[in-house]
């Protein structure tokens, strides 16, 4: 009953023998062999665009680096106030940037919106002394789990915009909402307004996978240098390309994404039908986050299942009572019926 994160699960055995695979005889390194080439061109199928790729090893690296072709060092970027890159990162996104600012926009359900966008940005009234807004970021899924429509993104893309801002989708977990939307790719970033994203697979089966994507590919200027001193132009980048591309071949990625999420989905669904438990936010994705008694927390903690109280300013729809915990439960591709039941069962006991 592990639903702890989809970090904390293995690799897609497809990717693990692609990776194996590309391991006989030599290519070209730093991302010139030919796993790199094929891949970045199976993702520009993907997305039906000319665009840039660069892969990279982690989620952190690709945020920053995206932020940093965005940026200049007197820049600020707006964001959620749970947001990864203001939260998680270790100040990451300033050091790659130079110094550019991260402004968290405390919003319910874990989204930005438009209006809150266009409250902040006229705050910035001081000239010199404040920093010049250049950046808004989406978490795509979101921290706690919900998801931006196309339409909502291209609202919030239609102000930054008009505005000279860019925008950035940090794509960590893209797959699972892109599943659970019943949309194509395009319509979820480029097409709505998105300048970059960073397109994750590590929390959807792969090893080390993340890609920065540029759409507006005039990013990709320089980004080579960026990269180098960001420390993540990997010498034998065959096995970046060799995991891109199994992971985009056969739709593995929309595979791995829609199973996790149809686990969530019928977890949620059990929870919702126990006593004393509620759910304040939809289940979109491969998250869960219901509202529980503390007591059921404990005991399903000494029950061996591992998930986890979740921090920050909550739901932002309901209230959690002092004897109530906002909790967080992950599925991944791994995730089977039979744990969901299990912990179910746990629940009913």
């Amino acid at each position: 009953m592990n639903f702890a994160s989809d970090n904390t699960v293995g690799v897609h055995p497809r990717i693990l023998q692609a990776m194996a695979d590309a391991n006989d005889g030599a290519q070209r390194s730093y991302g010139a062999d030919e796993y790199t080439t094929r891949a970045t061109a199976a993702l520009a199928q993907v997305f039906d665009t000319d665009l840039a790729a660069y892969p990279v090893l982690t989620g952190t690296a690709a945020n920053s680096l995206c932020l940093a072709a965005m940026t200049r060092p007197f820049s600020a970027v707006l964001c959620h106030s749970e947001a990864h890159i203001l939260v998680d990162e270790c100040g990451a996104p300033e050091l790659f940037t130079g110094g550019a600012k991260m402004l968290g926009l405390a919003e319910p359900a874990g989204k930005l919106t438009p209006a809150a966008i266009e409250q902040r940005i006229a705050g910035f009234v001081r000239g010199e002394h404040d920093p010049r807004p250049a950046v808004v970021s989406l978490t795509q899924a979101t921290e706690v789990g919900t998801v931006y429509s196309p339409d909502e993104v291209r609202a919030i893309a239609d102000v930054a915009h008009a505005h000279g801002m860019r925008v950035h989708m940090d794509g960590a977990r893209f797959a699972n909402a892109l599943v659970g939307l019943r949309c194509t790719p395009a319509e979820l970033t480029w097409q709505a307004g998105v300048d970059a994203l960073s397109f994750g697979g590590t929390k959807n089966g792969a090893m080390m996978l993340e890609v920065v994507t540029f759409f507006d590919t005039a990013l990709a200027d320089g980004f080579e240098h960026h990269r180098m001193k960001g420390g993540q132009l990997m010498s034998k980048g065959r096995y970046l390309g060799a995991q891109l591309e199994a992971y985009l071949a056969q739709d593995l990625w929309l595979d791995t994404a829609t199973h996790a999420n149809a686990m969530a989905t019928r977890l949620a669904e059990g929870l919702a039908a126990v006593p004393d438990v509620r759910l304040p936010l939809p289940t979109a994705a491969n998250e869960v986050f219901p509202i529980m008694p503390r007591a059921l927390f404990d005991r399903l903690q000494a029950a061996g299942a591992v998930f986890y109280e979740w921090p920050g300013m909550g739901p932002g729809t309901d209230v959690v009572a002092a004897d109530e915990v906002f909790a967080r439960f992950v599925c991944a591709w791994t995730t089977t019926t039979d744990e969901v039941d299990a912990l179910l069962a746990a629940c009913r006991d």
